[in-house]
Formats: C-alpha cells, structure tokens, sequence
C-alpha cells in the first residue's frame, strides 16, 4: 500500500495526475505555478489546500471537499522542503 492511500487518496486519480504531469506543458505550468514556495507555505494548510485546488485544475480533475482535504493532508504530512535536494528528488519519485 502507497503511503498517500493511508490518507484516502485514490490511487486511479494519483496515476491520472501522473500522466498528465508527464506532458511538458503541463509539467512547465505546474512548475511556475510552484516557484518560490517555501517549506513554510508547504506547512500552511490555507496555502496547500489553495496549491491543491489549483493543481486539480491546471490537471482538469474535480475533487471533492473530502478529496481536497485529504489531499492538503497528506503533503502537509510529507514535510516538504522545496530547498533540500533529498526532499526533491524523494518528491520525483513519487510522481514517477
């Protein structure tokens, strides 16, 4: 069992958000929309659930509120650090 299916995340819509963040343009959009986030933002819950609604856009997913929040829980969990390289390269793999 994946991790992110501990916090009731489906896995159909985690392989969906796989394969449309294999699309450059995509993957370039999602980029820039991320640039500059700090591992602060990344432990705001108003800021993640904000990033999570906009990414469930950009891929053209509807979530529900539950869907959302499970979402925003689960990368608030993973302790992101956009500046630490292991946390990165740890973050690449998950979307592999």
């Amino acid at each position: 069992m994946e991790t992110y299916q501990q916090y009731g995340i489906d896995p159909a819509l985690v392989e969906r958000m796989k394969l449309k963040l294999k699309q450059r343009e995509v993957k370039d959009r999602v980029k820039a929309m991320l640039k500059g986030v700090t591992k602060h933002d990344l432990q705001n819950r108003a800021k993640v659930k904000h990033f999570v609604n906009m990414m469930a856009k950009e891929f053209g997913e509807r979530l529900s509120p539950e869907q959302a929040e499970n979402l925003t829980a689960y990368v608030i969990s993973q302790k992101i650090d956009p500046n630490n390289s292991f946390h990165l390269i740890k973050l690449w793999s998950m979307l592999r």
